[in-house]
């Protein structure tokens, strides 16, 4: 389709965010009203032309062919707790009503292990046997990861706790030796890679966390999942901080995924994904979904036209999304 076209059913937004996350105070996002849904171009700002070629893809995707057949109508999500302070865990944790899967932000800059520590244990004091996942987003040294997963556990996963795949096989059998029953997660060693399989290749992580937008589509995702899991890696579906439009690419992930049965035929449900991060907006495009016992709705959502004309991008940075899309469309 001709950039034109896209531009000329593009809706430019600022979303006030309810809780600083991954530096960001406003998401901003660039909405297309094509003819088979709406979709969402959002590269974080520092991205350039040709990584952010991908998010436009699934954004094409979305609004110009529409998603996969789901498989299943509700989906389990986990909480996420941003680098918070201890004394704010709760007020974070009550936007995600009944999630029993809980993903914490650690190392971040300027924040000591102490720090995380004291978030961690403030989560398992407010939800009790909570499974926990923590995210260090590429911030420890290998030696920092395992004192880490020695210090915070027992956890699910430690989701990209070094920045390269090598750092990351080296984690992973460092916590094996050690005793250490935490399993590795990889996500930016995925999506922003130009070799997302190498990390199966190596053995470096016992997860994939898989994202719609920066890898091109749902189809995508969904073809990615099946290899990484004939590879004996588990998939994660996540948010790339995504309006509730990005939302409803990455909810039609998990509806899609097949089915995995377990030794007695019984169904084993997708893990829990990380698609519950709207409860971090202030404000959304459309009304937020329902979330019900930890698990949200896999119908997609339209925005709501009064919402869109209210979180406009002011004239300038409408301008600007349009050249990034400009841009990016060229690498297509």
């Amino acid at each position: 389709m001709h950039v034109d076209d896209i531009l000329d059913r593009a809706h430019v937004v600022a979303l006030p965010m309810a809780v600083r996350f991954r530096g960001v105070d406003i998401r901003e996002a660039l909405l297309i009203d094509g003819p088979a849904g709406w979709g969402e171009f959002s590269p974080f700002l520092e991205y350039g032309a040709r990584e952010s070629s991908a998010w436009l893809r699934a954004g094409l995707e979305a609004a110009y062919e529409g998603f996969p057949a789901p498989l299943r109508d509700t989906v389990e999500v986990n909480a996420t707790v941003p680098a918070v302070t201890a004394d704010a865990v709760p007020e974070v944790l009550a936007r995600f009503a009944g999630c029993r899967v809980i993903k914490v932000k650690v190392a971040e800059k300027g924040q000591t292990l102490d720090d995380d520590i004291a978030r961690v244990n403030a989560v398992r004091d407010h939800v009790p046997g909570a499974v926990i996942r923590v995210d260090a987003n590429r911030g420890w040294t290998v030696t920092e990861a395992v004192a880490a997963a020695h210090e915070l556990g027992p956890l699910d996963y430690l989701e990209q706790p070094c920045a390269t795949v090598e750092e990351l096989a080296e984690v992973r059998r460092a916590l094996m030796r050690s005793g250490i029953f935490a399993r590795v997660a990889a996500d930016e060693s995925i999506r922003r890679s130009d070799d997302p399989y190498r990390v199966a290749e190596l053995q470096a992580a016992d997860v994939a966390v898989v994202k719609v937008a920066p890898l091109g589509g749902v189809r995508r995702v969904l073809q990615l999942a099946t290899d990484l899991r004939a590879r004996h890696m588990d998939i994660t579906v996540a948010s790339a901080l995504d309006t509730a439009v990005g939302m409803n690419a990455g909810l039609a992930a998990v509806a899609a995924l097949p089915v995995l049965s377990d030794d007695d035929d019984m169904d084993v449900p997708p893990a829990a994904a990380g698609l519950a991060t709207g409860s971090l907006f202030l404000e959304d495009v459309a009304e937020p979904r329902e979330l019900v016992d930890g698990h949200l709705p896999v119908a997609p959502v339209t925005p709501d036209p009064d919402r869109l004309e209210t979180l406009a991008a002011p004239a300038d940075r409408r301008d600007r999304w349009f050249d990034r899309l400009r841009d990016a469309h060229r690498y297509l």
